[in-house]
């Protein structure tokens, strides 16, 4: 199916298979490309992206982080992706922008700071041959050897290729030790975040996560810790000890392809309860969210063509 896609490059749409950048390209070979994941998801008016928005802002603040010119207005970038969805006819799926550099460069400086910008869409079960996560299967986890990159190193807020070597050490650890996920420690040895995802923490009724600063500024845990408010949650936002992983009373994983993600295992403990009450309250509430239905956050839902 893939072969079907039409992508944006540019301010053109090509197929897929036309989507082509020389292998010596700066962002190919120094990995500075950014981008930005989105889901997109079924709904009565139409297809909808979540909070469009806010992965508009945070690509263009990559940007700006990494000294990179946007050769489009957020404006057009919105547009842009609501074009694409149109030209592919999909319902539900994942989009990806990507700002690469694509001039030929030897150097670690790039010849060039203006982006060239890059959109697909894709159906994971359709084009990737993928099967949707399901939130009662839960997921195992351990605790990699491999620390969050320092914010004194490179901006980690960032939504950069070049920090993602980072999470697939870890993803490649937990693979080997038979484990789903990671979660990784800050060079402190503080708790942050899994490979890929937010890591939230569940203890006596209240929501934990990791205060900002050594992890990526994610939407999905923004979200999470905005719905918590709403339903009452008691939350959390801080340094976190790696005692909580034998200690609390749930953990879940958040992130684009799944809202909430439970732990049933972390390392040899095993979570009887999983999905515990406060992740599936979370999820649920999600759930009606991305279903368009729940009027507190309609704002969030951006309906291709409506």
């Amino acid at each position: 199916m893939l072969d079907e896609r039409t992508v944006f490059i540019n301010g053109n749409f090509i197929p897929w298979n036309q989507a082509t950048i020389h292998i010596m390209s700066h962002s190919f070979a120094r990995a500075s490309a950014i981008f930005e994941v989105i889901s997109i998801h079924d709904t009565k008016p139409g297809p909808a992206v979540f909070r469009l928005d806010e992965h508009v802002e945070r690509f263009a603040r990559s940007a700006s982080l990494l000294n990179f010119n946007l050769p489009f207005s957020k404006e057009k970038l919105h547009q842009a992706v609501m074009e694409t969805i149109g030209r592919n006819t999909i319902t539900q799926g994942y989009i990806k922008i990507v700002g690469y550099l694509s001039k030929v460069a030897f150097g670690i400086v790039p010849p060039d700071n203006t982006l060239d910008i890059f959109i697909c869409i894709v159906d994971p079960i359709k084009d990737l041959d993928g099967s949707p996560t399901i939130f009662e299967n839960c997921c195992t986890a351990c605790l990699s050897k491999w620390k969050k990159l320092d914010p004194q190193t490179v901006p980690i807020e960032a939504k950069v290729s070049a920090n993602y070597l980072n999470g697939m050490m870890a993803k490649q650890e937990a693979a080997k030790r038979g484990f789903d996920e990671a979660i990784m420690l800050d060079t402190q040895g503080f708790l942050a975040e899994s490979s890929i995802s937010s890591v939230f923490f569940v203890k006596d009724g209240r929501l934990m996560t990791a205060s900002l600063g050594t992890v990526l500024e994610s939407i999905s845990r923004k979200s999470i810790l905005e719905i918590a408010k709403t339903l009452n949650i008691d939350s959390f936002v801080g340094r976190l000890p790696s005692e909580l992983l034998q200690e609390a009373d749930e953990i879940f994983l958040s992130g684009t392809i799944l809202k909430v993600y439970p732990v049933k295992k972390i390392e040899d403990r095993q979570l009887d309860n999983a999905p515990g009450p406060i992740a599936k309250r979370l999820n649920d509430t999600i759930n009606s969210i991305l279903c368009g239905v729940e009027d507190r956050f309609k704002h969030w839902v951006f309906v291709a063509g409506g």
